[in-house]
């Protein structure tokens, strides 16, 4: 059945990318364009992030009742804990101190990403967010990569600066495994994949809107 969870992502995965939108912020990062203050606003908006994604991923995990799902949840949720301290020697290296994190005023457009996990857990329903955060997982991870290569090249950024995007970029098959199984498993209960599109379709949207957002910044 494995096949069948992966058919689907790739299915949805074009259907989402060819409803357009284009990531404007990590062309600039790559060629050295952007700014320190816009890498400063990512590694504040992120601090946020991970954090309301740590308990919305939690929250997922409690209500899944399936294994396959609750593990799923359960053990992205552990990888969000372990980048929330990585986050801080990329907060470090920009140039920002705890009190300056603690301080900076997030942007809605940033914002509305998390706003939107957190909705998916309040609503209840694990199934329809576990297909959109899948959904949205491949482009985040290859974003991750071209950032911690370009913050070494043209930034000169240590390893431990760029620990937190490392983290995202790295493979990790036995994650890849898990989400097709907790997919398939959820494909089994007859659950409608047109019913979830509304949803993997708003949190692609909300993503391309906080990239956007920073590469706007001045």
């Amino acid at each position: 059945m494995a096949k069948d969870a992966k058919d689907l992502l790739k299915r949805v995965r074009e259907e989402l990318k060819g409803e357009g939108g284009t990531n404007r912020l990590v062309p600039l990062i790559a060629s050295g364009e952007a700014s320190l203050d816009v890498l400063k606003a990512l590694a504040a908006e992120e601090h946020r992030i991970v954090q309301s994604d740590w308990r919305a991923f939690l929250t997922l995990a409690a209500q899944s009742p399936l294994p396959a799902q609750r593990e799923f949840f359960a053990t992205v949720a552990g990888g969000e804990g372990l980048a929330l301290a990585k986050l801080a020697d990329f907060a470090a290296a920009c140039g920002l101190t705890p009190d300056d994190v603690a301080a900076y005023r997030a942007l809605p457009g940033c914002q509305a990403y998390p706003s939107y996990v957190a909705r998916l857990a309040l609503d209840g329903n694990p199934h329809d967010a576990l297909l959109a955060i899948l959904a949205n997982f491949a482009e985040w991870g290859g974003y991750c990569a071209t950032i911690a290569a370009a913050l070494r090249e043209h930034y000169g950024f240590d390893d431990a600066g760029c620990a937190f995007f490392d983290f995202f970029a790295q493979p990790s098959p036995d994650l890849d495994a898990l989400s097709l199984r907790a997919l398939d498993d959820v494909l089994a209960t007859g659950w409608s994949v047109a019913d979830a599109m509304p949803a993997a379709r708003l949190l692609h949207a909300y993503e391309l809107m906080f990239w956007n957002t920073l590469a706007d910044l001045p």
